[in-house]
């Protein structure tokens, strides 16, 4: 994970302080890259251990920075939803469908890889509280510009919205096919007839 990226993945809002240093930033990175692949690999029971040596630092590097498992699973799930929320900024840039598809194609791919981490969480911590309010942030201009172009029910929410495309998100699919398949036939439960 590059410096640049990792900046943009550690937003003010999340409570989560990056490394002023570059050495230091340049550990944090290598944590925070580190710990995502040990949490997809083994669960958010991964060995710290492991994270470290992964990341090439010390364990008490690794404690410096995250003085326990839930901040630096935090910091993970942070990483991902400010991702989440730079693709809500591109997908603005497209038409208003588009736009709106695009961005819940790229959220069933977020809850999809992220709900070992959301289910270790508590979902009402402040840092979860403000992963919510930017994910809703980053997907309701993209709802509403669609609704407003006449494509989208009125009716519908981006808390209805999100809830449906998270229950397609823990879905085991076939394949990739069956999958778009999926997604298109719940998106299209939101146009206007």
């Amino acid at each position: 994970m590059s410096s640049t990226t990792t900046e943009a993945t550690l937003p003010a809002w999340s409570g989560i302080q990056r490394p002023q240093r570059s050495d230091a930033r340049r550990n944090f990175d290598a944590l925070l890259a580190a710990a995502r692949d040990a949490f997809a690999e083994h669960g958010t029971e991964a060995s710290l251990e492991d994270i470290a040596r992964r990341a090439g630092v010390g364990i008490g590097t690794l404690y410096r920075n995250f003085p326990t498992r839930t901040a630096l699973i935090e910091a993970v799930y942070v990483a991902e939803v400010e991702k989440l929320v730079a693709a809500g900024t591109e997908a603005a840039k497209l038409e208003p469908w588009t736009g709106l598809t695009t961005w819940f194609d790229r959220f069933v791919d977020y809850v999809g890889t992220k709900k070992v981490l959301l289910e270790s969480l508590n979902k009402e911590s402040s840092v979860l509280v403000s992963c919510r309010g930017a994910m809703y942030g980053a997907g309701t201009p993209l709802l509403e510009r669609a609704q407003q172009a006449g494509l989208v029910r009125r009716d519908v929410s981006i808390q209805d919205a999100v809830r449906l495309m998270s229950g397609i998100a823990g879905i085991a699919f076939d394949d990739t096919a069956q999958r778009e398949r999926i997604i298109a036939l719940a998106l299209d439960g939101l146009r206007v007839r």
